[in-house]
This record gives C-alpha cells, sequence and structure tokens, in this order.
C-alpha cells in the first residue's frame, strides 16, 4: 500500500520518512494541499532506477538499430571484445 505523507511531515517527521525510504526501498508519496505533490525515493532506489532505465534505453537502442539493418552479428562483435580485451578464443 503506498505511503501517503502530508507536506508537514517533511518537517515534522524527516527522519522517520528517510527512514522509512532507506529500509524498505519504497517511495513515499508527498501531498500539498490535499494534492499529490512529490515522490521522496532514498538514493540507493533513485540510483537503481536510473541505471534501470538507461539499460533499457541501450537494449531498445540496439534493437531498433537491428530492426532496421544496421546491426552487426554477433560473432563479429564478440570477435571484436576479445581483441580488444586480449580473450582467446576458445
Amino acid at each position: 500500500m503506498a505511503n501517503i505523507r502530508p507536506s508537514s511531515d517533511l518537517r515534522n517527521h524527516y527522519n522517520e520518512i528517510s527512514e522509512f525510504c532507506n529500509k524498505y526501498n519504497e517511495p513515499v508519496y508527498i501531498t500539498k494541499n490535499g494534492r499529490s505533490d512529490l515522490v521522496v525515493l532514498s538514493n540507493a532506489e533513485y540510483e537503481r532506477l536510473l541505471n534501470d532505465d538507461r539499460l533499457y534505453y541501450m537494449i531498445k537502442k540496439g534493437y531498433d538499430e537491428m530492426e532496421s539493418g544496421n546491426g552487426r552479428p554477433a560473432e563479429d562483435v564478440f570477435a571484436d571484445i576479445e581483441r580488444k580485451f586480449g580473450f582467446e578464443s576458445i
């Protein structure tokens, strides 16, 4: 269930909100005058979400390139990686 708090709780119960976000990796929704205003997350959870978003973007970009005919065969890509980093071919 969503944790929804009034904006006054940011001032009056900051440590409690911070502890909740860090302990459960869940957001706290802050309202202002009864309306949704902010979402508070722990820094770790925010970074995880950003990294997930970047990964999905890169996967989609690669998929779109393959669909448009701009991709390369996987064998060629892995051969380039092996050469670049000095891996022995199996």
